[in-house]
């Protein structure tokens, strides 16, 4: 009996199970273990070898809202930086193999190698040309308006001036990974032929973030890539509970300290007003050396000391060192009459 039936016995066997002539074999599902003796109640779903799904949904979702945090991060960086707004979405966040995260991208392209200490390994961040040269462009002065985007590899200056976005991304990318793990991103190289870059076997799972970047009438994709082994060390602090519980203990007082740091070095303007009053123009036009101006404040009352142009202390006027000086009395408070 031949093995290969032909059309018309395929269509026979078919009409025979429907008409219940012959049922339909099911064949019993057989799981093995230990220590189940039952199988009701297992849910039994297939598994792809070449896409083994390494990290978890949990652990996804904290990766997801961690890059949202350096999406922002990066968009507001950015807008200082070239001087315009520049807008950073979160696009996508899955895992998949090596070699299906190369095939994907176009080239050539701007394909930069990130370390990460204390982690062993390296990731990928790519930028797409269709925003790299907009970004060129804008840093030279043009407008984008009727930008041609080449079909080739970047020039060195333009490697030089595309690092300036790569540096400032990376700084986002650190403050975000901060309530994880302390790491010191670093660009390690670059290259514009995506498939001469092997830092992991082609079926090594990866994590890749994709992201939208939107410069004023143009629009590019980003990419990281992150390697499981790479961040396999951080896998427990990124489930979802350990990850949101972080800010709260450890980068509020951090963030403090930091914010208090940054305030006491700003500098401010200070002024002191002797007294006040109002005189015409014809006055002050035939204002000559030894006239008196009369105002309504007495000899004994103090001044008033102005921060950024808000009173704020009321001091008395003297001589320190032979340099005009301020005493300061005491803050302003909100009964006093000025």
């Amino acid at each position: 009996m031949n093995d290969i039936l032909d059309q018309s016995e395929v269509d026979a066997l078919l009409a025979a199970v429907d008409s219940g002539d012959v049922e339909e074999r099911q064949d019993d599902i057989a799981i093995f273990s230990r220590w189940r003796k039952t199988t009701e109640g297992v849910e039994v779903r297939p598994y792809d070898f070449k896409r083994p799904e390494r990290v978890s949904k949990d652990q996804m979702r904290a990766i997801n809202a961690l890059h949202e945090t350096f999406a922002r991060a990066a968009g507001a960086s950015l807008s200082s930086f070239l001087r315009t707004i520049v807008e950073v979405k979160l696009s996508s966040c899955e895992q998949m193999t090596y070699s299906e995260f190369i095939a994907g991208l176009p080239n050539p392209t701007s394909f930069n190698l990130l370390s990460a200490e204390p982690l062993e390994g390296q990731m990928c961040f790519e930028i797409s040309p269709l925003i790299i040269y907009p970004i060129i462009d804008r840093l030279l002065g043009g407008t984008n308006q009727e930008l041609f985007i080449p079909q080739r590899p970047l020039t060195a200056i333009e490697n030089r001036l595309i690092s300036k976005v790569i540096d400032r991304c990376i700084e986002s990318l650190q403050e975000a990974w901060s309530s994880v793990a302390s790491l010191e991103f670093a660009l390690s190289g670059s290259e514009s032929n995506p498939q001469l870059v092997q830092i992991v076997p082609p079926n090594e799972v990866v994590v890749v973030v994709g992201m939208e970047m939107r410069l004023a009438n143009r629009a590019g994709t980003m990419n990281l890539c992150i390697p499981y082994a790479v961040i396999e060390p951080l896998m427990d602090a990124l489930s979802a509970q350990s990850w949101f519980s972080a800010p709260k203990n450890k980068s509020g007082i951090r963030y403090e300290r930091s914010i208090r740091g940054q305030l006491r070095q700003a500098p401010l303007e200070t002024n002191a007003i002797l007294a006040e009053t109002t005189i015409t123009m014809r006055d002050l036009v035939d204002l000559a050396v030894g006239d008196v101006i009369t105002t309504e404040k007495t000899k004994g009352t103090p001044s008033i000391m102005c921060v950024e142009g808000e009173p704020k202390l009321l001091v008395e006027l003297g001589q320190h060192r032979g340099k005009r000086a301020l005493r300061v009395i005491r803050p302003i408070e909100l009964d006093d009459r000025i």
